[in-house]
């Protein structure tokens, strides 16, 4: 079972780089995101291939997908949809927004009001949405991916903690090293076009029940009773720290196990091991906790005291 599981991560992490360039470990948490059917945020500056990575897993996949670029004018109605009135029936019949798709793009996601934003809540959360009274539900392989400028950008907005907590992760993108910037370059900088998928030659998965198939096997991979101690400690101790006005809620502590599970399972294991915790600490929890002013003034960042609990934790054996 994980031998199939990291044979499928392996061949779309092998399709993604033939068009992304780098980005290992942001690919990787993509796909950890995909497998335990949660909701993914990808932090960057312009220019890091954060949509083109989301285009990519769509393709790949042959999933149904949506784009909406996020912009200070756009309304809650844009995302969900609205009734309107047809003259020949006389009758109102609903005109679907872009949200009932498989794979939503939220691109530039902190760039549109609060109030639009929060329009994804019960998405993200139920797979479902309200419009005018009425309960429609989305797809069951609905998945957010979000892309976000920091926030020092000019025309940002911050995300809402209740939403940021509706995403499983934060994924961090940086600037290439020196030789992935020149293979860039050298493969891009010249004639083709990134964004042609279809001339790329990229293999599609068979059918739309392959990742369903997949996550449910991922629920078999085994987590030890100090695997789950582990996860508690490191919860608790967000709590406790001085440097943090907010802790992580249990929920976090779900999606850290879940994603350990998933990670586990891609490196072709049936167990979760403490490093897979390690490893996906960060980027499950870095949106969850919330710095105190003085701890930033210290030029502390969320990762740093993240690494702090985990070093003061001891690992089990």
């Amino acid at each position: 079972m994980p031998a199939e599981v990291k044979k499928l991560a392996d061949r779309i992490s092998a399709e993604i780089s033939k068009v992304i360039v780098g980005q290992q470990e942001g690919v990787t948490h993509l796909l950890v995101g995909l497998l335990a059917r949660g909701h993914v945020l990808m932090e960057g500056v312009p220019g890091l291939a954060k949509t083109l990575l989301a285009k990519t897993l769509a393709f790949i996949l042959k999933a149904e997908f949506t784009r909406i670029q996020f912009t200070p004018d756009l309304m809650p109605a844009d995302i969900l949809g609205t009734h309107v009135f047809d003259l020949q029936s006389r009758t109102f019949h609903l005109r679907q927004g872009p949200i009932f798709t498989e794979i939503l793009l939220g691109d530039e996601i902190n760039r549109a009001p609060p109030k639009t934003q929060s329009a994804l809540l019960e998405a993200m959360e139920e797979r479902q949405v309200s419009i005018d009274g009425k309960t429609l539900p989305l797809s069951e392989s609905f998945m957010v991916v979000a892309t976000q400028n920091p926030i020092e950008q000019e025309g940002t907005y911050p995300l809402p903690e209740a939403q940021l907590d509706r995403f499983l992760m934060k994924i961090v993108l940086d600037y290439p090293a020196e030789g992935e910037e020149r293979e860039i370059l050298a493969r891009y900088g010249v004639a083709s076009e990134a964004h042609d998928l279809e001339s790329m030659g990229l293999a599609r998965l068979a059918g739309g029940d392959t990742i369903v198939r997949f996550r449910q096997r991922v629920s078999q991979v085994r987590v030890e009773e100090g695997i789950v101690a582990y996860v508690q400690k490191l919860i608790a101790g967000t709590r406790r720290s001085p440097h943090l006005h907010l802790g992580v809620s249990p929920r976090g502590g779900i999606a850290l196990l879940r994603t350990s599970q998933c990670l586990a399972a891609i490196r072709g294991r049936d167990f979760v091991v403490p490093d897979d915790v390690k490893e996906m600490a960060s980027a499950v929890l870095r949106h969850r906790v919330i710095l105190r002013p003085e701890a930033e003034l210290e030029g502390l960042t969320p990762d740093r005291v993240l690494s702090q609990i985990l070093d003061g934790i001891p690992v089990p054996r």
